[in-house]
């Protein structure tokens, strides 16, 4: 499909335009209404929260998604997601030629709490050498077909990544469309898989790269297509930026994090340790949630300033175990969140936990939906040269304060304590 540029604005022919910045759109109907910016609307009176969302125009029943791995590895686990009633479902990641893909046994390694990582103690990380799918794509292809015709109302979206061949992407594009999934998740992340056939995260780290890439995809796409982002780059801006100028409706962010778990110290062999040797892997779990924070309120902060929010949309990943954590994501913009580590270590039921902590969040705050308090915190976000500022302003502020009564007309009887010790100098 042709496309073209003018002012710095990229606009595929063919399809509609959502926002001010000229990217391009699927058709009208998928375009979530507009939101008035990020806003607090608290109810006067306490309701049952909605956890409902409507993201590039697909409704899920909670912002809960499961992400792209071994959850959504086959037909019998994605079926499982969905009766345990995840909002949404990412497939692991498939590619034309699944024969390239060999996996390797252990390709797992935690990380505990506790003296010398005790075996009793938390696990707080993990790490995985884990490729992508290993299964032929044509079987893939069937179970996705499946699950649409017996979850017709559930999002069911395809996790992509294929090598630098623009015919290659295409094709693949074409054929996991005709399964009627409703979304695509390009992966541009994976830590550790076939970089050198400029696959996953060799991609995502290369923006000129990433945006041809994209533009390739977002010829052929007719649903909505999300960049999923490696945090394994100085700033993660650059590359959200490139794909979101390239047509994509939103960014997933973060993908794991490049890692060594550690070496064991009795046989002083790493691990994962596979024949006696390993490779680095992508970390995550509850450890990797502080740095996945830090990169979802960079890329939310330059959506808001540089791109309509309202056509745009943020999926943000990274030690999710509890509601609270998908709350604090939700606070800095993001429109959905998804779990994978999680599941692997709690299974498909997390989920209903995640629902009940999240409302009681919401209720707490009187907030009735997700759009109530969506990118609230973001606000509060400013430079270190801000923070300084603003705080020698408190303290002068202060320390008027502290002057005490500034006429004998002011002394009250009720604070006549605290109104002379306002006066005092120490």
């Amino acid at each position: 499909m042709a496309s073209l540029s003018f002012s710095g604005t990229h606009i595929k022919t063919g399809r509609s335009s959502a926002s001010g910045f000229g990217l391009s759109r699927r058709p009208t109907s998928l375009i979530r209404p507009r939101r008035g910016g990020f806003k607090v609307y608290a109810s006067e009176t306490q309701a049952e929260p909605d956890l409902s969302v409507k993201v590039n125009g697909l409704h899920m029943p909670n912002p809960f998604v499961i992400g792209s791995g071994p959850p959504g590895t086959n037909y019998t686990v994605m079926k499982r997601a969905f009766d345990e009633g995840w909002g949404a479902v990412i497939a692991k990641t498939v590619s034309l030629d699944a024969a390239k893909v060999i996996n390797v046994t252990p390709r797992y390694a935690r990380l505990r709490a506790g003296a010398n990582g005790s075996a009793k103690g938390e696990i707080i990380g993990w790490e995985n050498i884990e490729l992508i799918s290993d299964r032929p794509l044509e079987t893939m292809l069937k179970e996705f077909k499946q699950l649409k015709e017996e979850y017709p109302d559930r999002i069911l979206i395809a996790s992509i990544m294929e090598e630098y061949d623009k015919s290659a992407w295409q094709e693949l594009i074409d054929r996991v469309e005709q399964t009627g999934v409703d979304a695509i998740e390009i992966n541009f992340s994976c830590p550790h898989g076939m970089p050198e056939r400029k696959m996953g995260a060799a991609v995502g780290q290369d923006c000129a790269l990433l945006e041809e890439v994209c533009g390739w995809i977002n010829e052929k796409a007719t649903v909505p297509v999300w960049a999923k982002m490696t945090p394994n780059i100085t700033d993660i801006t650059q590359p959200a930026r490139a794909a979101l100028r390239s047509g994509c409706e939103g960014v997933s962010a973060i993908n794991t994090i490049m890692s060594v778990m550690g070496i064991n110290l009795d046989t002083l062999h790493p691990e994962p340790c596979v024949e006696g040797y390993s490779t680095p892997g992508g970390y995550s779990a509850k450890a990797v949630h502080p740095i996945a924070l830090g990169k979802v309120m960079n890329i939310a902060k330059m959506m808001k300033s540089e791109f309509d929010s309202d056509g745009y949309s943020l999926s943000a990943i990274g030690g999710v175990e509890k509601g609270g954590d998908a709350a604090e994501f939700i606070l800095l913009g993001a429109n959905t969140v998804q779990v994978c580590t999680g599941v692997m270590m709690h299974g498909y039921g997390l989920v209903k936990k995640l629902c009940a902590e999240l409302k009681d969040f919401m209720k707490k705050h009187n907030f009735t939906s997700i759009e109530d308090f969506r990118g609230v915190s973001l606000q509060y976000f400013t430079t270190h040269t801000d923070l300084v500022k603003r705080q020698q302003e408190a303290i002068r502020q202060r320390k008027a304060i502290r002057k005490g009564l500034q006429s004998d007309k002011d002394w009250t009887g009720d604070g006549f304590v605290k109104e002379t010790e306002s006066m005092v100098s120490n």
